[in-house]
């Protein structure tokens, strides 16, 4: 008698569609490769706090090691979890007032364009930092914030004109 197929249920569909495949990445590699760039990043990023762009850079690959199962494309994970994670510290170093005695004492020539980024709204920051500092384009910079193309533009755009109005202020003063 010839064996006939089941045909999958529902239930059976919905139950392999939520199963989440295993992704095996190499971390280590990864760690070398790009822990250098998501560093420099943050570093402009947080306005010279190099303590809190390490540590936000480990915690980043650590939390990417314990989810290693679920994420897709580590790099724009670990940027958007890296740039989460200094957001938060600079909030709590702000609110306890510690902000500018961590911070590395830029040359004098930077000191005003460093001060500027730093009034940047988070997104803004992060669009000019990854796009001018860290020399992505414009859909790698969409990647890593894990926002759309478009939405990068209008960052770099507004972020660019707030830019040029704080140092036109500060040459004024």
């Amino acid at each position: 008698m010839p064996r006939t197929k089941r045909m999958p249920t529902m239930e059976d569909r919905i139950a392999e569609s939520s199963e989440v495949p295993r992704r095996d990445h190499d971390f280590d590699a990864l760690f070398r490769d790009e822990s250098p760039g998501v560093y420099r990043t943050l570093y402009a990023y947080t306005g010279g706090r190099a303590d809190v762009a390490e540590d936000a850079v480990a915690e980043a690959f650590a939390r990417a090691l314990a989810h290693a199962s679920t994420i897709r494309d580590p790099v724009p994970w670990i940027y958007r979890t890296a740039f989460r994670l200094a957001n938060e510290e600079l909030r709590r170093g702000s609110r306890q007032g510690n902000q500018a005695a961590d911070a590395e004492v830029p040359p004098a020539e930077l000191e005003g364009v460093i001060e500027a980024i730093r009034q940047l709204s988070v997104n803004q920051r992060a669009a000019i930092v990854l796009r001018h500092v860290a020399d992505l384009d414009v859909g790698e910079v969409a990647s890593r914030m894990g926002i759309a193309t478009p939405t990068v533009r209008v960052h770099l755009h507004r972020g660019r004109q707030r830019l040029r109005r704080l140092l036109r202020d500060e040459e004024a003063d």
